[in-house]
C-alpha cells in the first residue's frame, strides 16, 4: 500500500505558501509506517513545528498504469478524509539548501486516514464538502471544484509513472488555512457534516 500526496492542488493554499501554482500535478509519497494508528497523535521530539494539512482521502480499487483520464474514474469508488502531519521547520530548512523534503512529511504518523469512506460516483464527487476544526474553531474548508487538478486527472498522471495498486491511498491536497498544532490540542475533520475523525495531540 503507498500513500500519494499531492501538493499545491489549491492556489490560495500556494498563495498562502509563498510558492507557484504548478502546471502538472505534483506529488510526494509517505510510507505505509506514516499512517496514524489511533486517535492519538504524539508531537515528534525532532520538530518545534507540526502543520496540518487536512485534505480529502481517494482510496484506489484496482490496479492501473498509464491509465487514461476518461477512464480513471473506474479506479476509485469511496473518498476519506485525512491530515497531512508536516514538520514545518525541518521542510523550510530542505527547501532553503535545495534538498528533499521527506523528513518534513513522510515520519511516523505523518498520515491521518479516517475509518469511515463515504461511497462516491464521479457525479457526486464534486458536491463534497469538507471542514477541519482545531479547538472547535474552523481553520480549513474546501470542497473538489477547487482543487487545480481533479482526481481524475490526478489519477491519470500519477499512473504514467506509478503502478497504482488496489488500497493505494491518495491525498488530495489542501486549501488554505493550514497552521501548527500544539500539544492539547484537539483536531476534528468533518466530510459533508458527518466526524470523520477525532484526533488528540499529545
Amino acid at each position: 500500500m503507498k500513500i500519494i500526496c499531492i501538493g499545491r492542488n489549491y492556489a490560495d493554499h500556494a498563495a498562502e505558501m509563498n510558492a507557484e501554482v504548478p502546471s502538472a500535478p505534483v506529488f510526494f509519497m509517505k510510507p505505509d509506517t506514516a499512517l496514524l494508528k489511533d486517535d492519538v497523535f504524539y508531537f515528534p521530539g525532532f520538530t518545534n513545528e507540526i502543520h496540518y494539512e487536512c485534505e480529502l482521502v481517494v482510496k484506489i480499487d484496482r490496479v492501473g498504469k498509464h491509465i487514461d483520464p476518461a477512464f480513471a474514474h473506474k479506479y476509485y469508488s469511496s473518498v476519506g478524509l485525512g491530515i497531512d502531519f508536516t514538520a514545518r521547520d525541518l521542510q523550510s530548512e530542505c527547501k532553503a539548501n535545495g534538498l528533499p523534503w521527506e523528513i518534513a512529511k513522510a515520519f511516523d504518523q505523518s498520515a491521518v486516514v479516517s475509518s469511515q469512506w463515504i461511497p462516491i460516483t464521479p457525479e457526486t464527487f464534486d458536491s463534497l464538502s469538507f471542514e477541519f476544526h482545531q479547538n472547535g474553531i474552523r481553520k480549513q474548508h474546501g470542497n473538489p471544484t477547487l482543487m487545480l487538478f481533479n482526481i481524475d486527472q490526478i489519477i491519470a498522471y500519477i499512473s504514467k509513472f506509478i503502478t497504482l495498486k488496489t488500497g493505494d491511498l491518495i491525498f488530495t491536497g489542501t486549501p488554505a488555512g493550514v497552521g501548527p498544532i500544539a500539544i492539547g490540542d484537539e483536531l476534528v475533520g468533518t466530510l459533508n457534516g458527518q466526524e470523520m475523525y477525532r484526533i488528540t495531540v499529545k
